[in-house]
């Protein structure tokens, strides 16, 4: 994938690896106008709200998308810049399935070694958008499977590890904690985790309904990182719908 973002690249990723949820709307809107005439006219006033509230919905979930992905900061990733990353600095960027950062990063860091991670798995990972994303954009050349609770690396060698919205498809709590234990155990005493999420909170749940459930709380998260032995250094938001969590590690850990 191209360093350099295409304009609406991150709102037509969207719709294309989730059209069939924009489609079942669409066509829950034409059902209703087509009963339309039929009904009376309390009943059409009703329709008209609930069809309303379902265009409303959709707008608004499509121009947020739009924000956070086109219109916004977030794949300028202006948290390195507060980071000291030396230049022959071990980086480690790690997604699930769907990498939009790696060209981003080795453009930023040219002189760094990145390294890049995938722990994608079609048995666990079941979510067709996941598969579109797959089929639309071909993995990084770097690419490297891994497996969560057996990370590649020895101890205490990676400078900066990277999770942009991939740590959430690891559904399981426990299996989340053995993760980042992991990602702490590969980490240097001074090496730096940070992690890029929409958090289910208030105004993930005002834009994307029921979609918000897929996310974790903050407070979910920051039970992750104790558990791993984190601490959290800096909350970046990105924007009001993304977190960035700058952590360190600050205790040996063994589960």
């Amino acid at each position: 994938m191209d360093a350099v973002r295409t304009p609406f690249q991150g709102l037509w990723n969207v719709i294309r690896f989730n059209w069939h949820f924009y489609a079942a709307a669409g066509l829950a809107v034409i059902l209703f106008l087509a009963v339309l005439p039929l009904m009376e006219p309390v009943v059409k006033c009703i329709i008209g709200l609930v069809v309303f509230g379902i265009l409303l919905a959709i707008g608004l979930s499509l121009a947020v998308t739009y924000y956070v992905y086109d219109g916004s900061a977030l794949y300028q990733l202006r948290w390195l810049e507060e980071l000291e990353i030396g230049s022959k600095a071990v980086v480690v960027n790690v997604s699930a399935g769907f990498d939009e950062i790696s060209d981003i990063l080795k453009a930023k860091l040219p002189e760094a070694q990145v390294q890049v991670w995938d722990f994608y798995d079609p048995q666990q990972h079941t979510e067709i958008s996941i598969k579109r994303a797959r089929a639309a954009y071909p993995a990084h050349e770097l690419t490297q499977g891994v497996e969560t609770d057996a990370l590649p690396m020895e101890d205490a060698q990676a400078d900066l590890i990277c999770l942009h919205m991939a740590a959430h498809e690891i559904r399981d709590y426990d299996q989340r904690v053995v993760f980042f234990a992991e990602l702490h155990r590969i980490l240097r005493d001074e090496g730096r985790l940070c992690v890029t999420e929409h958090l289910r909170d208030l105004p993930n749940f005002m834009v994307y309904n029921l979609g918000a459930l897929h996310f974790y709380p903050k407070t979910e998260w920051l039970d992750v990182f104790d558990s791993a032995g984190f601490e959290v250094l800096k909350e970046n938001k990105e924007t009001l719908f993304v977190s960035t969590f700058v952590l360190r590690p600050i205790a040996q850990h063994a589960l």
